[in-house]
């Protein structure tokens, strides 16, 4: 589990957005970039070359707000 505080200060690398924070998936989203960065050990990985892309329906079946 990413720390609270953590979360509010990550944003996407590319487009710099707020990132949704997906605890079942180990992933944070960036619904913009239509990509999603490994969260491993506890670390997110925000590299784009290691993110993948979210599907059309994983875009549509957005989880926040």
């Amino acid at each position: 589990m990413l720390d609270k505080k953590l979360l509010s200060l990550l944003v996407c690398p590319l487009c710099k957005s707020s990132l949704y924070y997906d605890r079942e998936a180990g992933e944070l989203i960036c619904y913009p970039e239509s990509l999603a960065y490994p969260v491993r050990d506890g670390i997110p990985v925000m590299l784009d070359t290691e993110a993948r892309v979210l599907s059309a329906e994983e875009k549509a079946q957005r989880k926040d707000r």
